[in-house]
């Protein structure tokens, strides 16, 4: 079953199960792959349906930096719980020291050295970390590991 398969069938049984807030996330979601689909013109694979997913993710997660630190818990808690929602979706996330341990791998194999590497070390621990770790944590790994 293709991702989008999934996403579908969750909403439906969310639709059944009356989970109004799951329900209106899975909805966004799907309307947002449903956008990019018109924009290409033609049918997303999974990869692409990561790509979404990944943004929709990372859109959130800044959503609820920002109403945190505007004292508005609420709305971060809501940002927070969609989140959740569509991680479920996501490849399972890579942890922290596995994530060391490929940046420390891949600045061997291309014998990076300094902060001018930077780009060729995050051009290929972007490929290979696409839905599973949080971009801005593997770039402050990289920059840790190169300065």
């Amino acid at each position: 079953m293709s991702l989008k398969e999934q996403l579908t069938t969750a909403m439906k049984e969310a639709m059944k199960a009356k989970q109004s807030e799951r329900l209106g996330t899975l909805r966004m979601v799907i309307s947002a792959i449903k956008n990019k689909e018109i924009d290409k013109k033609g049918e997303l694979d999974d990869a692409a349906v990561i790509d979404v997913l990944s943004s929709f993710v990372k859109q959130r997660r800044e959503a609820a930096d920002v109403y945190r630190k505007n004292d508005r818990l609420d709305m971060a808690e809501s940002e927070e719980r969609e989140l959740a929602i569509v991680q479920e979706f996501l490849p399972a996330q890579l942890d922290e020291a596995e994530l060391k341990q490929l940046v420390d791998d891949v600045v061997a194999e291309l014998g990076a050295e300094s902060m001018k590497d930077m780009g060729r070390v995050m051009k290929v621990l972007t490929e290979q970390t696409k839905g599973r770790a949080d971009g801005r944590l593997v770039s402050d790994l990289v920059r840790a590991k190169l300065n």
